[in-house]
Order: C-alpha cells, then structure tokens, then sequence
C-alpha cells in the first residue's frame, strides 16, 4: 500500500507537471472579464499596412478613437477579432454554418476569450488616458488567410475601462477656527471689564454683555 506521506507527494507532483504542461483544475478568467463593452462608443480604426501575396498574410493596425465624453484608461483598452465577413457581409459558411474566423490563422495575438476570439492590447502611450475624441495608439495584427480568399473584411470589439471621476471636496468651512475665536472672546472680555472700571458701562450690563 502506498503510505499517507508518499501518496500526498505523489499528487503534489503531479499538480506541477499538469501545470508544466498548461493544464489547470481552474482556468484563468478572461482578460475582459472585468473590462466594460465599449463597442459603439468608440470608434475602430482599422488600417491596412502590409500584404504578403505567397502567404496571403495581412497586416493592420488597429487603434481606438474616443468618441465618449470620458478618458479612457489607456492601458485597460483590448480589441478583440470577434468575425471576419465576406464581400456579402457574411461571416459563416452557408453550407456548414462554420465561422469565417476558424479559417484564418491570427498570428501575435496577445491571448484569446472564453469564446475562441483573439484579443490584442492596445499599447499605452505617453499619456496614461486616451482623451475624448482622440486616437489611442495602435495594436498590430496579422491575419493568415488558409483559403486565399481574394477579398474579406476584420471585425473587431473593444473592452477597457473609463477614468472615475475625481472625488468631490468638501465644501471648505467658513466658520472661524476654535483659537481664534477664543482669543477674540478674551479681548472682548478686556475691552468690557475697562469700560466698568470707566463708569461707561453699570455692573449689570458688564452681567448681560457676558452671558453666553
């Protein structure tokens, strides 16, 4: 029989060869879990900046203009290759209902979603937000097309997070401050005993002048 001790050591090991290997008992939450759809509100720009005719490989690059009145933060941004369509705007096989997108390779993507997409970060610029109605800076991505299709179209999802707004400030206080006001009690106080030494004042209004 295999002792308390060595069967222990045993499943330890193989935890960390599963790890080794890229198996998990729990998988990683997606990247855009925690991030806001922001598609819609902004808008994708997607420009093509390279071809290669022998291995029908594409270039773009793809950036983010801000079209919300909020910053955006700039290193929270990721776009996503959530189709590709053809001339018809169709983005499955009419035949098999199979997605465009499985029959392309997407070369330096940065990871993929809980659904299959490719994900690419939008890298962060000089400024740590990407303004209202300015353009971040521009993710590259290469499209590998196994079926040489002459013409298809990329379509992308962005995800990110908007800048919080600073938190309000209290109001300052106008009040005078606890020192100040009692310095000014005591020369009120002065002022009253040397007008009752003077006879201007009687004992009786030196009484009232100084209840509280």
């Amino acid at each position: 029989m295999i002792g308390r001790e060595s069967l222990f050591t045993w499943l330890a090991g193989a935890a960390l060869c599963a790890g080794a290997i890229g198996f998990s008992t729990n998988s990683m939450a997606s990247p855009i879990d925690h991030l806001t759809d922001l598609t819609g509100k902004v808008t994708v720009i997607v420009t093509l900046t390279g071809r290669d005719n022998f291995t029908s490989e594409y270039r773009y690059d793809v950036s983010v203009r801000n079209l919300t009145a909020d910053p955006l933060i700039a290193d929270s941004l990721i776009v996503t290759l959530d189709k590709i369509t053809n001339l018809a705007g169709e983005d499955h096989e009419g035949l098999t209902n199979e997605p465009f997108l499985n029959r392309f390779d997407i070369l330096g993507q940065d990871g993929e979603t809980d659904e299959g997409k490719p994900f690419f970060r939008i890298p962060p610029g000089s400024t740590a937000d990407v303004g209202p109605q300015t353009n971040s800076r521009a993710a590259a991505v290469r499209i590998r097309n196994r079926d040489y299709v002459a013409v298809f179209t990329p379509g992308f999802k962005v995800y990110g997070s908007k800048r919080p707004p600073p938190e309000a400030k209290p109001p300052a206080t106008q009040a005078q401050p606890a020192a100040a006001q009692r310095q000014t009690d005591k020369q009120t106080e002065r002022l009253l005993q040397l007008l009752l030494k003077k006879g201007v004042i009687t004992e009786e209004e030196w009484r009232k002048a100084n209840q509280p």
